[in-house]
Order: structure tokens, then sequence, then C-alpha cells
């Protein structure tokens, strides 16, 4: 339907996650028929926020700052590494409240598939950073995909030499849910990863 400039915005717009090809020409024609000003403030607004963000040299976080302000606070509890796949993943874990201890973060998962192989996460940092640290436990926060548990599982073979204890969220039924609407994979991993009362 649409093309030239248009069919280009519009392109770039279903690169975007959660945007199909309706949104996208919902986006590309909306971005286009608004006041130049406010189209100028976004594109603005993208460019500078590419350009001042970058991934901590630590913890692999994107930040304005390296490193970056969990890295630097003295307060973090030094004992507890979490592992998750992407910054998204750190704020909505500090969202909580309930985590104190420092991240790391992986930026993909294990998938063949779409080429992202072993050497691709960057492993080397990681053990780097986790010799160089006391840290007791570590903790992997990452969804219960088949690229998570592959990853998990990859990860945990290659740390397998270091003396340090490697736990996972608990994954299974959601608080407030009927077990009778639950489906047959989230029943397996709840009744897997049990927990005394």
């Amino acid at each position: 339907m649409f093309s030239g400039k248009l069919l280009q915005l519009q392109q770039n717009l279903k690169n975007l996650p959660g945007i199909g090809e309706k949104t996208a020409q919902r986006l590309a024609l909306f971005i286009l028929s608004q006041n130049k000003e406010k189209s100028y403030q976004l594109a603005d607004s993208i460019k500078i926020a590419v350009d001042s963000y970058t991934n901590c040299s630590t913890c692999n976080m994107l930040n304005e700052t390296d490193p970056c302000p969990i890295c630097k606070d003295p307060t973090r509890d030094e004992s507890l590494l979490c592992i998750v796949e992407s910054t998204r993943d750190v704020y909505h874990i500090e969202s909580t409240q309930e985590y104190h201890g420092y991240y790391y973060v992986l930026g993909k998962l294990l998938s063949p598939v779409d080429g992202i192989g072993p050497k691709q996460l960057g492993l080397e940092k990681l053990k780097a950073l986790v010799q160089d640290k006391c840290f007791k436990e570590i903790i992997f926060a990452i969804s219960p995909s088949t690229e998570g548990e592959s990853t998990i599982h990859f990860i945990a073979e290659y740390l397998q030499d270091i003396s340090i204890c490697l736990t996972r969220l608990s994954t299974g039924i959601p608080y407030g849910s009927d077990m009778e609407y639950t489906g047959t994979v989230t029943l397996m991993n709840a009744l897997k990863r049990r927990f005394p009362i």
C-alpha cells in the first residue's frame, strides 16, 4: 500500500516490539500528519537517547553513565548477582523493591535459529565478574522459554568450576489463579519447583 519514504518509515516502525503491519501504518501516518515540530521533537529525542546511552562496562545494563548507578552503589548486597536477559528486566525487578544485589544483563538468549550461540552471549565477561567479586549466589531471572531454559543450563555448566550457589526464579501457578485453568507445562513446572512450607 505505502511506497517511498512512507514505506521506509513504516518498515522501521515495524521493527519495534509488538508493532505489526497495521499498527506501523497507523503510526507512520500519524507521525506525518501531526504538527512537524512534534514529529521533529520525537525524532530528536530518539537520536539523543541513542547517542547518550551505552552498556555499563561491568553489568551490561543500558545507562547514561559507565559504570551504571547500580554498579556504583556501595549499599547493594555484594553477595547476590542476578542474571537477566535485558535492561527492561532490571527495571522490572527493581520495581519490586525486594532485590538489593547486583545484576548482569546478557542482552540476548541462546537461539541457534537466530544465529545466537555461546560466543554472542559474552560469557567470558560474566565469568571474570563472578571470579572478581565475592558473590555467594547467582539468581537466574530469565523467562522460562525454550531459549531461556537452554541459556540457564549452558551458563550453569559454564560456571560449574566456580563454587557458588545457583538459583532461579520460581515458575508455576500464578498467584490468584484457578488450578483448572492452569496449562499442563505451567503445572508441571510448579510440581518440579515446589518448596517446603
